[in-house]
């Protein structure tokens, strides 16, 4: 999901508290921990042994388009529990890092409890659409790109000036400052590219990327309107000066 780097400028937007938000990364943070896919469990063996584990693992919790539209309970839960598994370090540390970035203002302007069920919600969603799309697939899908794809999405409707830091790779990182309605777009243009590249098995799952933006962009504008954007904040008046 790391296509490129952003942060919310501070000087910006104020950055609020986000218990929601900080719970969710602590728990996906620690079921990855203590899980096999970070390999810092001995119980787990090692080499082939904790291969097997993982792929073990990955299909219990995780999504298998194939089995989603059997009609199986247990199948029918696993949108849910896939968005808190993570493949790898970088997996994970990428999605916690779009989470935290997005997620702070974003849960604020919602509320906690909308919040909670607009993350997971959306989640489901997004990789029940990648499901669909992928029907016949045996491999198992898992991580929270879905969810938080969609908090990108309610973030560009809501805050479409705030001033976002993005660190380009093809510019040498160069960091720079853009507007959301800039950056964003520009990832998921980039996710669009990518997705027409992958191929029909589960990898990085683009295409979840995409429905989950598009759910998030679409709640956001049907559930708050265009009244709720929230423009960044205007720089302080010379002393002596009003604002109009």
């Amino acid at each position: 999901m790391i296509s490129l780097w952003s942060a919310v400028g501070r000087r910006a937007v104020r950055r609020p508290q986000a218990p929601v938000m900080c719970g969710l990364i602590a728990l996906c943070c620690l079921i990855f921990l203590i899980g096999p896919a970070s390999g810092l469990s001995p119980a787990y063996g090692s080499g082939d042994e904790l291969l097997a584990v993982q792929r073990a693992y990955f299909r219990h919790w995780g999504v298998i388009p194939a089995e989603l539209f059997e009609g199986s309970p247990r199948a029918a839960l696993t949108p849910a529990t896939a968005l808190f598994v993570h493949g790898s370090w970088v997996h994970l540390l990428g999605n916690m890092l779009f989470l935290y970035v997005f997620g702070v203002m974003t849960e604020e302007r919602m509320g906690r409890v909308e919040f909670t069920l607009f993350y997971v919600g959306c989640g489901y969603l997004a990789l029940l659409g990648y499901a669909a799309a992928n029907a016949d697939s045996e491999r198992s899908l898992v991580g929270a790109s879905g969810a938080i794809s969609a908090v990108l999405g309610a973030f560009l409707f809501l805050f479409p000036r705030a001033r976002v830091t993005s660190l380009l790779p093809f510019l040498f990182f160069l960091p720079l400052r853009f507007p959301a309605w800039v950056v964003l777009p520009f990832w998921v243009a980039l996710q669009w590219l990518a997705a027409g590249r992958a191929s029909s098995g589960p990898g990085v799952a683009y295409l979840a990327h995409l429905v989950g933006f598009g759910l998030g962009f679409a709640y956001a504008w049907a559930r708050y309107g265009r009244a709720a954007r929230v423009k960044a904040a205007p720089a302080p008046a010379p002393e002596g000066e009003n604002q109009p």
